[in-house]
């Protein structure tokens, strides 16, 4: 009976290569037989699976004919899972020595070098509604593990040379052997000595004790510009904590914005309440209010205006670029009396037998 490699995986016939290869990842982890709990014939049957479906060629020709193609499992091949080893081992199949790459590489702690990372930082800012429209520069007092300023990060006494690390000779790694099912493994990993650099300090930084980063206070600016939006975030790479022997990682600010008595925030636009007489709104006027830079701004109230009718100020919102601006968008709000004069009712009276 034909294999099923989908049920295998446990994926669907429609994955794409990477969901292919993150599964497998997934699985071989789990049953890796150097592992506790590890199965042989699981793991070998999961490999199977694994280069025939991430072969396009091999996957095309499983989907039409199955597992019976001339590219499927063949129990006599004399290598593993459909690879043959012999070009790495001299045909006794027994010991070998290559790089394991992204699959394996996690598996056996070796592979292909990554280069390490710091950890990443985030901080909140509060700003004013006015410094989110217009843009604000902060300064930010982080404790946090950074570059050595005595050694600038090298690890070595200032005026010190550097030696060629002896554990790496020089190389940044260093090869263990571990066993395997598939026979000797040897692995690369970055030298514990000299994080990968190859050269050790000939006399340590004694601020730093050679590491070369330590925890401190550092001062970072932050620019935030113009436009941004409550829950925003801004990211700095490279700002966040440092590592010995790699790169740091990144600062991520998030914004919070304080809302605004007035104001509020349509996009670019900026909208508000404007109160009026019903006077004014039937025989028009001018009202003088105070626009998000604090100037006075007058704004012209048609006569016969309706409730809730919108009144736009061009040029008046929150800026797009250095030339243009959204709109002030002001809805009116006709505020009725709670009591009348006799006079004042007199006239509504009148005007109401006109059918006003």
């Amino acid at each position: 009976m034909a294999k099923d490699y989908y049920q295998i995986l446990g994926v669907d016939k429609k994955a794409s290569t990477e969901d292919i290869k993150k599964q497998f990842r997934k699985l071989a982890h789990k049953y890796h037989p150097d592992k506790q709990g590890g199965d042989e014939a699981r793991f070998k049957e999961i490999n199977e699976a694994y280069q025939v479906l991430s072969n396009e060629k091999k996957r095309s020709e499983y989907d039409m004919y199955g597992s019976t193609f001339s590219g499927g499992s063949n129990p006599n091949a004399g290598g593993f899972g459909g690879f043959d080893f012999s070009g790495f081992t001299g045909g006794n199949g027994q010991n070998f020595e290559f790089d394991l790459g992204d699959i394996f590489g996690d598996m056996f702690g070796g592979g292909r070098s990554r280069v390490k990372r710091g950890r990443d930082i985030s901080v909140d800012i509060q700003i004013t509604f006015e410094e989110s429209v217009f843009g604000v520069k902060r300064n930010l007092l982080i404790n946090k593990i950074g570059q050595c300023d005595t050694c600038s990060g090298g690890g070595a006494e200032p005026g010190s040379k550097t030696k060629t690390c002896t554990t790496c000779n020089g190389k940044g790694k260093i090869h263990e052997t571990r066993r395997s099912f598939i026979g000797t493994v040897s692995v690369n990993t970055i030298c514990p000595d000299c994080n990968g650099k190859g050269t050790i300090p000939e006399k340590p930084c004694k601020d730093c004790r050679g590491e070369g980063i330590k925890k401190k206070n550092e001062e970072i600016n932050i620019k935030i510009p113009a436009g941004i939006e409550n829950g925003e975030m801004i990211r700095l790479s490279g700002r966040g904590e440092a590592v010995s022997g790699g790169q740091a990682g990144d600062l991520y600010v998030k914004i919070h914005v304080e809302p605004h008595k007035v104001f509020k925030r349509q996009d670019y636009d900026l909208t508000m309440d404007l109160n009026i007489k019903v006077t004014d709104a039937l025989l028009g006027a001018t009202y003088t209010i105070t626009n998000i830079e604090g100037k006075s701004l007058e704004v012209k109230i048609p006569a016969g205006v309706s409730f809730g009718e919108i009144l736009r100020v061009k040029n008046a919102g929150v800026p797009i670029d250095e030339k243009r601006r959204g709109n002030l968008m002001i809805k009116i709000i006709i505020k009725t009396p709670q009591k009348l004069s006799r006079t004042a009712r007199k006239l509504i009276e009148d005007l109401k037998e006109e059918g006003v």
